[in-house]
């Protein structure tokens, strides 16, 4: 019968048999069906309503029940079921004032409702207490107010009456009330004459609490202030200031997209359509600030910064429409500043803007997934070289250089199209060719970022090589840096392979001494030393050069120091320097049957060097950590760019790879920095920072090294490690993380069955591998605790079947997991006791349990059968019938069982046995117990 076919009374009829059987969506989509059909303010229509709100009540949907009772209240005013299931809504969403006005109502219409007043008294009670505490605040507000925004009041006081409005302002009341007295207003007059750092910066923050989670008060906030409010409070040289006006700028947009700030945030498709406009509007002014001449270059990066993170398919979706403002060519402005050189329409940048720069450019080609989105961008690309090569004076030469290098760093295909366009190459080298310095300086530069293949590296060695050597030979030493960086990467073409030498023998070490001297000499410019770290970067995939600077120990720690500084253009030379000490890098697996293969057909084979042996590269570890080497991945980790964290997270992940580390990387923070690199990033990147977490998860307890909420936040990342493409290694790591994890709180494994653990888990104890096996049963052991699991293990399945099977396994820790997991079980489900007898061998399995040499399953065997008996008569009654009583009266009376514990449990299990009347409770004159060895497992089989 279709739709049209049946009447509303039917269909109503229908949701309600659906609603009896807790069938939710079938009972939703009847009721909408029926209200549908159902005549315009009929009496049928508005109890459609309430039973469609009923049901949202049940999928806790309160907003759609609350909407849901409205309607069947326009219809029906002072309908006693409408108004108790929208107070019950209103209640679960914490409106306790609204709750409690339909509650009161509820009471005139029917006294007689008895189910309501215990809930009109709850909700008294917290109304009242409500009404006091904003009370409290009130006078609280109004005392600081008088303070914080009077001009001619003590400065010390101000500053802390504004402190304390923004704790005020973190409390959901607290926000409330400075709104409804107009903090916004008050705030934005204050912030054209105050002078104050400390008062400037709260004001800005309590903005953003405002803005918090709170769509309402974010436009109510918009229109007050206005967009230009937001660009002139992070204009400012003040990192901290710029830093608080990025986070309430990201604060605003998150409350517009229902997005929040952590890592895996995703935008709510319906909040982002209803407010498409506003943040349209906001990013819009965003991208047009990015080449704003007025502005800081701190505030300039922030603003690129807030674009990048939210302009990515998993965010905002924003790219396109930012190629369609030409937003493109403003970014393409930017990355052609230098911060040296300056003319009369330059822009200030800081040394890290090129940096960010090119990371955003890469976001922004990563979402061109489709040919003609690709085209748009190299459109968008040419045209602005083209229109920077119209008049090719020097400076445009330079800006289109500059521009090149640039997104030689980022988007690296694109990079590598535009110099290979006609003309482009040989202008490069031209100008590396001149005698001006500012030409042989970004030409070096881009001569060494587009020599990062082999093939172009080729190309650079047979065209520019005797250039560089030249441009080495600068008295200049911005000039010989670079070209020492040059000539290191080009003489790093090799890679890791011993028997490849780009140049002569001797020349890498040499090479490596000059990188040396511009390291650690502090009379260098910090540009220089950043080249010099780029230049080892390179000649580090050589193992002597390696060994030589690990024990160096000035030049490490030039390199930490100014990993320290946080610029973010040194990035790349400092942790590709550190993934190269550390032999972090891919290693191609070697099969030794391709291996004779290549040598039979003469092929190359690369060899590692005998420095890069375990042993020195272990050695080398701990120097590094001892140096200080976590805090400097630290700073760098705040990159947006995700091939850098990958980088990172592969130098954390080499440092937790021994045991005596990890203590030191959570202590300087370590931890904290990998979970979020964890769960965002490159696949690789995630994997290699998850791993890094859960060897210290394994380490060190994991309430220590994850305190407070991270504790949840780090089940995803390992859980993450338990996918097929992943190593044993990682697969078995994660396991014994998880192990840890589960053991240390019922809210922690609750979250680790949310996260579809269990089943992920399970997996694993299936596996031929008797490491990964051990260690998937070990977890489901502390997995066992919960509630949650019985659900597993009482359904139609062979879950228990398989427990009592893994008791018997020939791995020792693997058979006491099995046993300890059944253990518990068996104390907590009487369906689970029952279900052992599913097993076809169960009674051996219960035999290897209590005739098992080592104690500890021993004692947990005895448990299972204390449980068994203890469970259901008809249970204990199944293992009368067996021998399983004469064992148990053995163990009470031999001396081989030398723990009292074993031999008090198995007396128990035989009392209990005597309780269901199963056996007579003179138990000793049982038959063939003393002929029962113990000491032989074989003879109770």
């Amino acid at each position: 019968m279709t739709k049209t076919e049946m009447s509303s009374q039917q269909w109503k009829e229908k949701g309600n048999e659906a609603f009896k059987n807790g069938e939710w969506k079938e009972a939703e989509n009847c009721y909408s069906n029926a209200i549908s059909l159902a005549e315009q303010c009929s009496s049928e229509k508005s109890i459609c309503h309430k039973n469609r709100a009923a049901v949202y009540l049940k999928q806790k949907e309160y907003t759609k029940a609350i909407q849901d009772c409205d309607k069947a209240l326009e219809i029906c005013p002072n309908d006693p079921k409408a108004l108790f299931r929208r107070c019950q809504a209103l209640d679960a969403m914490e409106r306790y004032e609204e709750a409690y006005r339909d509650a009161r109502n509820l009471v005139t219409v029917d006294p007689s409702n008895k189910t309501i007043q215990p809930i009109l008294a709850r909700l008294h009670e917290i109304v009242q207490e409500r009404l006091r505490v904003n009370s409290q605040i009130n006078t609280k507000v109004s005392q600081m107010f008088n303070l914080a925004f009077d001009l001619k009041t003590d400065t010390k006081n101000r500053e802390t009456s504004m402190n304390n409005l923004l704790v005020l302002a973190r409390e959901k009341a607290g926000a409330e009330v400075m709104f409804n007295e107009g903090v916004v207003k008050k705030i934005h007059t204050l912030l054209k004459v105050e002078k104050n750092d400390e008062i400037n910066l709260a004001c800005v923050r309590i903005i953003a609490e405002l803005c918090k989670d709170n769509v309402d008060r974010t436009k109510a906030v918009l229109q007050d202030v206005g967009i230009p409010w937001f660009l002139d409070i992070i204009n400012s040289r003040k990192e901290e200031r710029v830093n608080a006006a990025q986070h309430c700028m990201q604060v605003v947009l998150n409350s517009f997209s229902g997005m929040d700030n952590k890592p895996d945030t995703k935008p709510n498709k319906e909040l982002c359509e209803k407010y498409k406009k506003e943040i349209d509007t906001l990013l819009t002014c965003l991208v047009y600030s990015i080449t704003n001449r007025t502005i800081t270059g701190l505030a300039r990066d922030a603003i690129i910064e807030l674009i990048m993170r939210n302009i990515h398919y998993t965010t905002l979706s924003w790219a396109e429409q930012l190629i369609e403002i030409r937003g493109l060519q403003r970014l393409m402005e930017v990355a052609s500043e230098l911060e040296e050189y300056k003319y009369e329409s330059a822009m200030e940048i800081t040394s890290s803007t090129r940096t960010i720069t090119s990371v955003c450019l890469a976001r922004v080609y990563e979402n061109m997934y489709y040919d003609a989105a690709k085209a748009k961008f190299m459109n968008a690309i040419d045209e602005f070289i083209k229109d920077k090569l119209i008049t090719p004076d020097i400076e445009s030469k330079v800006r289109v250089v500059v521009a090149i290098t640039c997104l030689l760093l980022g988007p690296l295909d694109v990079g590598n199209t535009v110099i290979a366009k006609e003309g482009i190459m040989e202008m490069i080298l031209v100008m590396a060719g001149t005698e001006d310095i500012l030409q042989q300086k970004v030409a070096c530069e881009c001569i060494i970022a587009a020599a990062s293949k082999k093939d172009k590296a080729v190309a650079i060695i047979n065209q520019g090589i005797n250039i560089l050597k030249k441009l080495y030979t600068s008295k200049d030493d911005s000039i010989k840096v670079r070209a020492l960086v040059g000539l290191c990467k080009l003489g790093s073409s090799g890679g890791s392979d011993a028997t490849i030498r780009p140049f002569a023998d001797g020349s890498t070490k040499k090479l490596a001494e000059a990188c040396r001297r511009f390291l650690v000499n502090p009379a260098k410019q910090k540009d220089m030393r950043k080249w010099a770290v780029e230049g080892l970067s390179y000649l580090t995939f050589d193992a002597e050069v390696k060994e030589k600077l690990v024990s160096d120990k000035p030049a490490i720690k030039a390199m930490i120091e100014l990993a320290q500084t946080g610029d973010q253009s040194v990035i790349y030379g400092v942790v590709t320097t550190l993934v190269n000490l550390c032999n972090a890098y891919d290693k191609q697996e070697i099969i030794p049957e391709m291996l004779e293969l290549a040598k039979f057909a003469k092929h190359h084979i690369p060899e590692d060097h005998e420095l890069d042996d375990e042993d020195f590269v272990n050695n080398r570890l701990i120097i590094l950590a001892k140096e200080g080497v976590t805090t400097a991945l630290v700073s760098l980790s705040k990159t947006e760019s995700h091939n850098s964290r990958e980088l990172i997270c592969r130098v954390f992940n080499a440092i937790c790879s021994q045991v005596e580390l990890r203590g030191i990387v959570v202590q300087q923070g370590g931890a904290k920095a990998l979970l979020p690199m964890a769960l965002q990033g490159t696949a690789k990147g995630k994997k290699q920072a998850a791993q890094a977490l859960a060897r210290i998860g394994i380490t060190i307890n994991p309430e220590v090294a994850f305190p407070g909420q991270r504790i949840m936040e780090v089940i995803r990342p390992f859980l993450a490690l338990l996918e097929q493409e992943c190593s044993a290694l990682e697969n078995f790591e994660a396991l014994m993380a998880l192990c840890n994890l589960a053991g240390t709180s019922e809210s922690v494994r609750c979250r680790i069955f949310k996260e579809g653990g269990f089943q992920k888990i399970e997996h694993y104890a299936y596996e031929d591998h008797v490491m990964l096996t051990r260690a998937a049963t070990q977890v489901i052991t502390n997995l066992m605790m919960s509630p949650e699991v019985l659900k597993f293990y009482e359904g139609d399945n062979d879950r228990v079947k398989y427990l009592v099977i893994l008791c018997e396994d020939e791995d020792e820790e693997t058979s006491m997991a099995a046993a300890g997991a059944l253990a518990m079980l068996t104390a907590n489900s009487t369906k689970a006791c029952a279900k052992i007898f599913d097993s076809k061998n169960w009674l051996e399995s219960i035999h290897y349990l209590l005739a098992n040499p080592n104690k500890s399953i021993q004692h947990r065997g005895v448990v299972v059968v204390l449980n068994m008996i203890s469970s259901t008569k008809d249970v204990a009654a199944k293992l009368i019938e067996t021998d399983v009583m004469e064992i148990l009266m053995a163990l009470t009376k031999t001396e081989a069982v030398e723990d009292k514990t074993i031999r008090e449990l198995a007396a128990k299990a035989l009392e209990t046995a005597a309780k269901w009347e199963l056996i007579k409770k003179n138990i000793e004159d049982l038959q063939g117990v003393s002929n029962i060895n113990l000491d032989d497992s074989a003879a109770v089989e």
